[in-house]
């Protein structure tokens, strides 16, 4: 009695779905298709989860894609429709007759549906060689309930009904990008290791403006910098073959989620994979990129940085082998082209650090006029940590944009950390007019034309010169430049506090020891007497 009553809920919710894409995809939908999809979930674990769920909704669309090129060309030529090198030719992957979503969706109720879907993904990796290795093919495994199975492949059915092509296209790339956020919020801080918040990147995004040129991340994770940075292009109208995506990424899962999400966006990037990283092994080592957005892990310990003493990319020192948040400023700066920015997100220590050599680091890299711009974060936008992060933008020249005024001596801090609204409990987000108003604020320092002259804004923004940041030893701790001196020490978050008391208290501590040795030799010179 309980399978017709399962069955007519999941049409009504089906429907549901169908009607808001066939409607224009209104804002929510996507929300309302992860809770459906999530009471499907039963007690499997998100992490698991999420693969079941991701591989099913690229699958729906390479299958969306080839099908609807595949009519068009049997309409023309019905010889052409069974050339995979008609679909190549644009960026559609070939995908065989018992691969294709009407297939899987027609035998969706059939016990054998596990395996069905396992020879698909392996099928179509085999066809197409820039798959090979990325698709989940655990399907079949005794322990995933085949009548969920079925059940998310009618769910997934619904979406993008009726649309044409690339409308249908657009509403997959949300879907995937809305589920993969989810399941990071889900998974707490594993999510945080493959995903960045989209209020980050988007923030990222638009301060750089990649409109055209080379665009990497040495540590993309599931590839939303990518993401953003396609969509800005063609908000604006740009062309989206004006940039060059490239990225490499150590985590084997997470690469795959990344190729999958570039595919479903129709994105080509050349993103490498090994387990090595980007600092032992860096696949792109000759790569010079005009725009560079990343979000390195925070604060690695264990970076392997002992084995890197002398590499060529520290050009403004060694970092600790303690840290590794110099090696990837560092790293980043070494791949920027002659006129390159960048924009990474950090902890809030690398403003402050002295420890093993920071400081000196990052005096040199401010002695060199390369720090562009520093932004204070409000906390709880990860999902991988509640600590405030900050963003450094990094320029190779300040005064290579001939639209904008000549920046050199000048670093531009903005204090966010008031900013941000609450979507849960646990986290918070940045809506677009805040976003907005950042970015407007570094426009209006550059002396973009069309925005309003800039001036300091008291708690929000400064101005300052490198003259005046060497009166601060060259930290670049935001709320010593935006808020008066009385206030400085109150608004202090606690992190950035801690750190400048353990440089304070070690410096205590080395000139304890230096006047314990005068002593010491002092009583050796009156025995010796």
């Amino acid at each position: 009695m309980m399978k017709p009553k399962t069955a007519d809920k999941q049409k009504s919710s089906q429907r549901k779905i169908a009607k808001s894409t066939v409607n224009g995809a209104t804002v929510g939908f996507e929300a309302e298709l992860f809770k459906a999809a999530d009471k499907l979930r039963g007690n499997m674990e998100p992490s698991d989860y999420k693969h079941i769920a991701l591989g099913l909704i690229f699958l729906k669309y390479i299958s969306d894609s080839f099908e609807a090129k595949h009519a068009v060309l049997l309409a023309e030529d019905p010889d052409a429709a069974e050339d995979p090198d008609e679909y190549l030719a644009e960026n559609i992957f070939w995908v065989p007759k018992e691969a294709r979503w009407s297939y899987l969706r027609d035998n969706a109720k059939q016990p054998i549906i596990g395996k069905l879907i396992d020879d698909a993904m392996l099928t179509i990796e085999t066809r197409n060689e820039s798959l090979k290795g990325v698709l989940p093919k655990d399907y079949a495994r005794p322990a995933l309930n085949k009548v969920m199975l079925g059940e998310l492949i009618d769910l997934i059915s619904g979406i993008a009904m009726k649309q044409e092509h690339h409308r249908a296209k657009d509403i997959l790339g949300r879907v995937y990008e809305y589920f993969l956020g989810q399941f990071a919020g889900s998974e707490g801080k594993r999510g945080g290791e493959f995903y960045t918040p989209r209020s980050v990147v988007q923030l990222l995004v638009e301060i750089l403006e990649p409109y055209k040129g080379r665009v990497y991340d040495p540590c993309c994770g599931s590839g939303g910098m990518f993401v953003q940075s396609e969509k800005f292009v063609e908000q604006h109208g740009g062309r989206l073959g004006d940039i060059a995506i490239y990225g490499q990424e150590s985590n084997y899962t997470t690469w795959r989620l990344a190729k999958m999400n570039l595919a479903v966006r129709g994105i080509d990037a050349d993103i490498k994979w090994n387990n090595e990283g980007s600092f032992h092994k860096d696949e792109l080592k000759d790569l010079k990129a005009d725009f560079i957005l990343a979000n390195p892990p925070f604060n690695i310990s264990d970076w392997g940085g002992e084995r890197l003493r002398e590499d060529a990319r520290w050009k403004f020192g060694s970092p600790p082998s303690g840290n590794a948040n110099f090696a990837w400023l560092q790293h980043i700066y070494h791949h920027l082209g002659p006129k390159g920015r960048a924009g990474i997100v950090l902890a809030n220590g690398s403003m402050s650090a002295n420890n093993s050599g920071e400081g000196e680091i990052r005096k040199r890299m401010v002695e060199n006029d390369i720090v562009d711009c520093m932004v204070a974060l409000p906390g709880q936008l990860f999902y991988s940590t509640q600590i405030p992060a900050c963003l450094w933008f990094l320029a190779r020249h300040k005064n290579q944009h001939k639209q904008w005024r000549d920046r050199r001596g000048e670093v531009l801090f903005i204090d966010a950390r008031k900013l941000g609204q609450p979507v849960d409990r646990t986290r918070l987000e940045l809506t677009d007019a805040e976003i907005s108003l950042v970015v407007n604020t570094y426009q209006s320092w550059c002396g973009k034309p069309e925005s309003k002259p800039y001036k300091d804004i008291p708690g929000f923004c400064r101005s300052a010169s490198l003259k005046e940041i060497a009166n601060y030893d060259h930290v670049l701790t935001v709320g010593r430049y935006v808020l008066s001196a009385e206030l400085e020490g109150d608004d202090m978050p606690f992190e950035e506090r801690l750190s400048q008391l353990q440089t304070e208290l070690e410096t205590q501590f080395a000139e304890s020891r230096r006047l314990e040795e005068q002593i010491r030799c002092a009583l050796g010179v009156l025995i010796s007497e």
